[in-house]
């Protein structure tokens, strides 16, 4: 039986919002925290919530899976939240607006189809024709100006290249051996980018404040964990379990507008009109790849590969 319309929406609504406004959260944890460190305690404190939620609701029984499969996941994590949500934290750490970044992580869907072509997935010519749109958005995007003063072209650079280690993680996801209960992978990808977020951090030089963190910073952190690593993600699950997946794939150019609007609302962030077409372009291929995707490829694995950058 399908679900009832209003169970959906309100499902989808907190994916729009709550993975929409992170980015803004991120800018407010790094203004007290140590970015990869505490990247990484987010991270664990989710998945005890997960796990913890998983054992009340399905028992011990649902976390058994072979060694493999756990290893395959906390690899995944290293791609998704070590080498993707660890290079947000730093750019944004380093002044790169939250908007601006919403922006160049929506190219995901992109990358997914373009490594699909690499393992001779061919995209239709609609499909192709959104790549192409969406790289001349990203193009505008790096362009001098976009960025605000002060802010290198490196910190915009660094989250072009966290887009792709996302993407690869989605595909590589539907395509190795993973614990079947969604949850429990996503369990093993937060602890294995837990410990590849601590290792980085502490190479880095960081270390744990020894004064008590500003207020604004301790409360965006318990936001991360809460609504951006459980509630979210767990609506998200059960959305790709019930409702088709061209509608979960909407999040993809819903996010960015969220976050580009929260951005401007609660940090006076400031998108020029380079930034403006430039995103604009973007966030219309994004829409016409994901439009398209779900009626020419055939293998639902694949379609969840496109819609699943595990934003964890």
């Amino acid at each position: 039986m399908a679900p009832a319309p209003w169970k959906t929406w309100t499902a989808l609504g907190l994916v729009y919002v709550v993975w929409g406004s992170t980015y803004l959260a991120i800018t407010y944890v790094v203004e007290g925290l140590p970015p990869l460190l505490t990247a990484s305690s987010r991270f664990v404190m989710a998945s005890a919530l997960v796990a913890a939620f998983v054992a009340v609701k399905r028992g011990r029984r649902a976390f058994r899976a072979p060694m493999r499969a756990w290893l395959n996941g906390a690899g995944i994590g290293l791609l998704l939240l070590l080498c993707g949500n660890g290079g947000v934290t730093i750019a944004e750490a380093h002044g790169l607006p939250s908007g601006l970044t919403a922006l160049i992580i929506a190219v995901v869907p992109l990358y997914v189809v373009l490594l699909r072509l690499f393992l001779k997935d061919r995209p239709s010519r609609r499909t192709a024709t959104g790549i192409a749109i969406g790289f001349v958005g990203l193009g505008v995007l790096l362009l001098p100006g976009t960025r605000p003063s002060g802010v290198s072209l490196g910190a915009a650079v660094l989250v072009f290249g966290c887009s792709f280690a996302w993407a690869t993680g989605s595909v590589l996801s539907t395509r190795v051996a993973l614990p079947q209960d969604p949850l429990v992978t996503t369990i093993a990808e937060m602890l294995g980018g837990a410990a590849g977020l601590a290792v980085a951090g502490l190479v880095r030089g960081e270390s744990l404040p020894t004064h008590l963190p500003p207020t604004s910073s301790l409360l965006a952190l318990g936001y991360l964990v809460v609504f951006g690593s459980v509630v979210a993600f767990t609506a998200y699950s059960w959305l790709l379990g019930t409702a088709p997946v061209s509608r979960v794939a909407t999040y993809a150019y819903v996010n960015p507008v969220v976050a580009v609007v929260l951005g401007a609302l609660f940090r006076s962030e400031q998108i020029t009109t380079t930034g403006a077409v430039g995103g604009l372009i973007t966030v219309v291929a994004v829409a016409v790849v994901v439009s398209e995707t779900p009626e020419a490829v055939q293998e639902p694995e694949d379609l969840q590969g496109l819609v699943r950058s595990s934003r964890t």
